[in-house]
């Protein structure tokens, strides 16, 4: 296990118990509430420990991380305010990490052709060769987190959470539709 101190002296361990929203509930507490703040805790200790390990790895963000991957499934380069979409942050944003990162030589910027406002961002061949890294540690980092859950309960788990997202995108969709 991997303790990473930051920059006001706590662990990451210390940290995740600071995000364990489901120590928040009882037990008499709505079925519902506790589900999801269960959820929330697990997603919030995942990407704790996820923004660690960028950090120390690899010195990157995961925001960083997250553009640079939005760029490699799309060779062609992504429009910034496409960009910004996919991640659901603003433009400011998006352009504050693509600065960083055009400095650094991971990605380049093109104008849009009958769009003089319009910027395209593709990833460089130093950035593809620096995500590549990045991504086969993501994806050993996500492999770690699972290696104590059999795979019939991820399955079990998966089979889930894939419903709960059709109910939520239909939810989603009946709303669109009132509005």
């Amino acid at each position: 296990m991997i303790t990473i101190p930051s920059h006001d002296g706590s662990t990451a361990t210390e940290r995740a118990a600071a995000l364990d929203h489901e120590s928040r509930v009882d037990a008499d507490d709505h079925r519902a509430l506790r589900l999801w703040l269960r959820l929330l805790t697990c997603s919030n200790l995942i990407e704790t420990r996820v923004r660690a390990r960028l950090r120390a790895d690899f010195d990157c963000t995961l925001p960083r991380f997250d553009l640079v991957a939005q760029l490699d499934r799309h060779p062609e380069g992504l429009k910034m305010g496409e960009l910004s979409r996919r991640m659901m942050v603003t433009g400011g944003n998006i352009t504050g990490i693509t600065d960083q990162l055009e400095a650094e030589g991971w990605v380049e910027r093109t104008g849009v052709d009958n769009d003089r406002r319009a910027w395209r961002v593709k990833l460089t061949s130093r950035g593809k060769k620096a995500f590549k890294e990045m991504a086969v540690a993501h994806e050993r980092w996500i492999l770690d987190v699972f290696a104590e859950t059999s795979e019939r309960d991820q399955d079990q788990l998966f089979k889930l959470l894939g419903k709960l997202k059709d109910v939520l995108h239909t939810a989603a969709q009946a709303a669109e539709v009132q509005a």
